[in-house]
């Protein structure tokens, strides 16, 4: 479906919590749909569409609705792809508002995970049941050693290095120091990142993304309500969505999802990756962000390593800026999965309102990515073309 003038996003808000002991998921929840809601100018009772995803607490979608007292539904929406759910979301919000079935959707997410203890350190219990636990769970598969089994292969195919990779955390702090609610405020060197400790090899500590609580929401509107409001439009130009596992055993470590997701947007906004102006990529870890890049289409597939070197994602300095707001590796990553905040800190990018001192001059295109999952094993991709009308 053509997306572009069906839906524009009117509200964004990121919860300025990084630890909450003395909150719940759902307050969180609605703490960050109050928030969205004041930034657009609306009221609860406008919102007849809700999305959430994995994270919401109890019975998910049920446990939210009636938590935060949505009375005036006409659609809802639980699609789960981990990290990527909300970028999906963003893109499903814009065709129910195109086919009518909702005039105004909310997008939420939050969680806890600093505050419980979680981390990407701790194996996954799926259970019995799920289709991949007899085969992976006795390998002791978790998050971090899944990105640097993708970081290993990179390096063995292609000869990045992990000076390279550094360069990606080194970007994302040199504009993390400017946001005052990361929880990694301090610039950091290549020298740095490559001398903290290995968590899991090749990926040093300073590779990984922080783990934090809070959350984010988006809402989305029809386009005779949007032009009623007071805030800067912010429309979806091109969306894509993708799902990559093993294959049937054919696995293939060098390359993701966003290869299908990626294109399928540019080819819906009628754009290029040279058009784009500002880019916000999934960070889980440095690799991510390097992998992305290249099936996204801003560079070649094994030359990510050179492109992302030499301050190239330093918003003023390189030709890509990217993750202005510090992203998941220096500013936060809510409930683990953080890619609501990809699109809201594009929103602000679109709109004028990122700090000034990593303000893209004239950014009128941007690209927002999540990746959910694990890109070592199956993982889901969205990729949202967005633009300033």
């Amino acid at each position: 479906m053509e997306l572009r003038d069906k839906a524009y996003i009117v509200g964004a808000y990121e919860h300025p919590t990084r630890k909450a002991p003395d909150k719940s998921v759902a307050q969180l929840h609605a703490e960050s749909a109050k928030g969205a809601l004041e930034d657009a100018g609306l009221s609860h009772s406008d919102i007849d569409g809700y999305f959430c995803a994995g994270d919401a607490p109890g019975l998910g979608m049920l446990s939210m609705v009636d938590y935060m007292g949505l009375r005036n539904l006409r659609h809802i929406d639980s699609t789960e792809t981990g990290g990527s759910s909300y970028l999906i979301h963003v893109s499903h919000a814009a065709q129910a508002i195109a086919m009518g079935r909702c005039d105004i959707a909310l997008i939420t997410l939050a969680g806890r995970p600093r505050s419980a203890g979680s981390s990407g350190l701790q194996p996954r219990s799926w259970g019995a049941d799920v289709p991949d636990a007899p085969f992976e769970s006795p390998f002791g598969s978790v998050t971090v050693n899944s990105y640097a089994l993708v970081a290993q292969r990179h390096m063995y195919e292609y000869g990045t290095t992990a000076e390279q990779l550094a360069w990606i955390k080194v970007a994302a702090s040199h504009h993390a120091q400017h946001n005052p609610h990361a929880m990694l405020k301090d610039v950091v060197t290549v020298e740095d990142v490559i001398n903290s400790p290995m968590v899991a090899s090749p990926l040093k500590r300073l590779d990984c993304c922080v783990v934090s609580d809070g959350g984010g929401a988006l809402i989305l509107a029809r386009p005779e309500i949007a032009r009623q409001l007071k805030r800067p439009l912010v429309g979806i130009r091109g969306a894509g969505e993708a799902v990559k596992g093993q294959l049937g055993g054919e696995v293939d470590l060098t390359y993701s999802a966003a290869r299908t997701s990626g294109p399928m947007a540019f080819a819906q906004a009628g754009v290029t990756p040279q058009d784009i102006k500002y880019a916000s990529i999934y960070d889980s870890f440095t690799i991510t962000v390097l992998m992305q890049l290249e099936d996204l289409g801003f560079c070649k597939k094994g030359e990510g390593g050179k492109f992302v070197s030499d301050g190239n994602l330093i918003s003023g300095v390189g030709k890509l800026p990217f993750n202005t707001d510090g992203g998941g590796l220096c500013n936060n990553h809510p409930a683990n999965r953080g890619g609501i905040t990809k699109v809201i800190e594009a929103v602000r990018q679109l709109r004028g309102e990122a700090h000034p001192a990593v303000q893209v001059p004239n950014c009128d295109l941007a690209l927002a990515h999540g990746t959910g999952g694990l890109l070592g094993s199956r993982h889901g991709s969205a990729t949202l073309i967005l633009e300033r009308v």
